[in-house]
């Protein structure tokens, strides 16, 4: 009896676990990590495996991060002139997380193989903005403020719905994880900390605004992607929890503006509730403590 609740249960929780993944556009299964210090991208002792291995948060980070990003205008020009993101959202979200698995979880060769991919790809970006500027997809500056922004986004989420709390010490220590990523990516003087990333965010203001393609992205991302209306009304809680990442500044210049009584008595507990439920079928990565045996398992 006993054994045959065990699988009824196991074939629930996979049955769930497919459904959440592919609702959020994730058709693949994660590929094999690397466990190897010696051999992983990333610290496998890490604090970014922690974050980046708790589904729930990461959804909301990411949701956080495109409506951060679109607040530079040449970044959200490269979007609008060149990527189908109307069209395939769930796509571009599987191209994003097949990306972070690779540098988060992935050896060495799988990660600078996917870096290089994003990098070919942004040769083609380029071109001019609304206000008749240049830009370039590899632009370090630029590269900085779309690097900043994610994983600040990405913290963030993480310390607010993410299945452990975090010192500031170990906020630091993500930051500085990220370091890496974002020299490989050619970015100059990434922050090392949580103080340096606020920091670099709040020298971008003078450059940030809404444009028209960013309204229109920030309409579409809002209200456009999902289509039954369970997955709406789960979508807009996501939203809306996003949106009080942001800082107030932020929201300001996105046009949001955040019920703070409301987000406190209601969407933040609605939130982190529906993350609990995820989490049963989604079950986080777990920390890695001691080098495993054996040593690795490595992507392709």
């Amino acid at each position: 009896m006993v054994g045959s609740f065990r699988r009824i249960s196991a074939r629930l929780r996979r049955r769930a676990n497919l459904s959440i993944r592919r609702s959020a556009g994730l058709s693949r299964d994660p590929p094999a990590r690397c466990n190897d210090p010696n051999e992983a991208y990333s610290d496998v002792f890490g604090i970014a495996r922690v974050v980046h291995g708790d589904l729930p948060s990461m959804l909301i980070g990411g949701l956080g991060s495109l409506f951060f990003q679109m607040l530079h205008p040449y970044a959200m020009a490269g979007v609008a002139q060149h990527s189908r993101y109307q069209e395939d959202p769930l796509g571009r979200l599987l191209q994003t997380a097949n990306f972070i698995n690779a540098t988060t979880y992935g050896a060495r060769p799988a990660a600078h193989a996917a870096i290089q991919r994003v990098l070919n790809v942004h040769k083609f970006i380029h071109g001019l903005a609304d206000d008749g500027e240049a830009y370039d997809a590899n632009d370090p500056h630029l590269l900085l403020w779309v690097h900043c922004a994610e994983i600040s986004m990405f913290l963030t989420s993480y310390r607010r719905f993410g299945a452990l709390p975090l010192s500031d010490r170990e906020a630091d220590q993500y930051v500085r994880e990220m370091v890496p990523l974002a020299l490989d990516f050619s970015v100059v003087n990434p922050p090392n900390s949580l103080e340096e990333l606020n920091a670099t965010l709040r020298s971008f203001q003078p450059e940030l605004r809404l444009s028209a393609d960013g309204r229109i992205a920030r309409d579409f991302i809002a209200h456009g992607v999902m289509k039954s209306r369970a997955q709406r009304l789960v979508y807009r809680l996501f939203v809306l929890s996003a949106w009080s990442l942001l800082t107030r500044w932020a929201q300001d210049l996105l046009g949001v503006r955040v019920n703070k009584r409301r987000d406190r008595v209601v969407v933040r507990p609605a939130t982190k509730v529906l993350c609990r439920l995820i989490r049963l079928a989604v079950p986080p990565v777990p920390r890695q403590t001691a080098r495993v045996n054996p040593p690795s398992t490595t992507t392709t």
